[in-house]
């Protein structure tokens, strides 16, 4: 709990949009006193930074190698025993209070794990998120998954809940806890696509081989990407703290020993959910 804590005051003060403010703020403030020089020297790299983030590619440069790492599934792949969506695509408050679905910019994940379920009626349906709110269980987003499941006509013993992970280490060791893999079994995880590297090396840290399988893009992977500019500089700096936060979580993820590997990439496991002209054809190559 401290370690949440802690991160997450650090990564408030650190996070681009909260960062270049802070920088301007105390630029101003100084432009009044005798460190004025210092001042005007922190209010220009402030605006500066906002304009490079906001209006540039760094975002995209950033966060493109996250979701180029892994491949989606072919879509011809065989059915997988089980599909696993991580939390986080849910405004849970409001969904609560304004009785609607209320996706987050992670809605992707539901959506796309929503899909999967139609398409592989005998899939069980794994929903890995908690919430620290301790005011009640209907704003646990694993209980709102239920319902959103439940709306679209999926069976409520084809539902597995685990909801007491609150980030993606926990994810990983209590759904392998919970589920209890067996070999052979082809599970789905699906993820927003800049963070599946660091969920897979944490689901491979804890035991529980995994086919990635992701979403929200927010880069289409284009080259002119790379030098048009924007025109809603908040995105920019959106992208560029997303991709922030992923980097600096799978160095943190790797110096804690909650993954398997600094930048996890793919890797063909036992039992790899496989379309079958891409099993024969790896296999035609092996002679």
């Amino acid at each position: 709990m401290i370690y949440r804590a802690a991160s997450g005051f650090v990564w408030f003060l650190l996070a681009p949009s909260n960062l270049f403010v802070f920088l301007a703020i105390l630029g101003v403030a100084a432009l009044f006193t005798r460190f004025w020089r210092a001042g005007r020297t922190l209010l220009i790299t402030a605006i500066a930074a906002y304009v490079i983030c906001g209006f540039g590619p760094v975002g995209t440069l950033l966060i493109r190698p996250l979701e180029n790492r892994f491949p989606k599934p072919p879509e011809a792949m065989a059915a997988p025993y089980g599909i696993i969506v991580l939390g986080g695509g849910f405004i849970a408050e409001i969904t609560n209070e304004r009785e609607v679905t209320a996706l987050a910019e992670e809605g992707g994940r539901l959506t796309e794990t929503a899909m999967l379920a139609l398409r592989f009626p005998d899939a069980r349906v794994v929903y890995s998120g908690g919430s620290s709110d301790a005011l009640g269980e209907d704003r646990n987003e694993a209980h709102v998954a239920r319902r959103f499941f439940g709306r679209l006509g999926i069976p409520p013993e084809r539902i597995v809940l685990e909801d007491r992970s609150l980030n993606t280490d926990e994810n990983a060791r209590f759904s392998r806890a919970l589920l209890d893999p067996k070999p052979g079994q082809q599970w789905l995880l699906v993820t927003s696509a800049r963070h599946v590297p660091r969920a897979v090396g944490a689901f491979r840290r804890a035991g529980f081989d995994v086919v990635p399988y992701p979403t929200d893009y927010q880069t289409t992977g284009k080259a002119e990407e790379l030098w048009t500019l924007r025109t809603r500089p908040g995105r920019g700096i959106t992208m560029v703290e997303d991709a922030l936060h992923e980097w600096i979580g799978l160095v943190a993820y790797r110096l804690m020993g909650k993954s398997d590997s600094l930048f996890p990439g793919p890797t063909v496991f036992p039992g790899q959910v496989l379309s079958r002209s891409a099993a024969e054809s790896r296999a035609l190559r092996q002679f």
